[in-house]
């Protein structure tokens, strides 16, 4: 029979996963209470949640919000971070606040797919998504200029032997 108070803690944990495109499943076993406020206190200022969730209640929110994927990462003493700004910024806010203290990560729910902790560890030393655009866009762009300078070429080269052959004939 579930009580007002865990019907309370599951909505908020349908609202967090529902809201958010990526969730991070890590254990906290070795964090002490002042360690964890320091955590959450660091992931707060990087707008990320990171909650300490029983795995029974974990799951009924992850089946109510559609994320079924995270289900196989509930397993023993279980903290959910969830938010940031992309999937790379909120990897590399959990693993440099909790490389102090050990904490090992599960794995991650990443739009739909299940990823292990190396995983999150490669996503984490990802630049930004917006670094990657401009990369992206950077390596689309490089050629179309090359190709560009490629395709005035001639006609500048037309344009500096009129000039030599004018000044030839006034020369001359």
């Amino acid at each position: 029979m579930p009580t007002e108070a865990k019907e309370v803690a599951v909505g908020e944990l349908v609202e967090l996963l529902s809201a958010s495109g990526a969730a991070i499943v890590s254990d906290h076993r070795g964090l002490s209470v002042a360690d964890l406020h320091r955590v959450r206190t660091e992931l707060r200022a990087k707008d990320i949640s990171y909650r300490v969730v029983k795995n029974r209640l974990a799951r009924i929110a992850a089946e109510q919000s559609g994320r079924a994927e995270l289900i196989p990462l509930l397993v023993g003493p279980t903290a959910l971070a969830v938010g940031g700004s992309d999937e790379s910024a909120l990897a590399k806010g959990l693993l440099e606040a909790t490389r102090p203290f050990k904490v090992e990560v599960r794995g991650a729910a990443l739009d739909g797919r299940t990823v292990d902790g190396a995983a999150v560890t490669a996503l984490a030393s990802l630049p930004a998504r917006d670094v990657l655009l401009a990369q992206l866009a950077g390596g689309m762009a490089s050629p179309l200029s090359t190709l560009a300078g490629l395709l005035a070429a001639p006609l500048r080269n037309l344009g500096h032997g009129l000039v030599q052959l004018r000044d030839q004939r006034a020369a001359a």
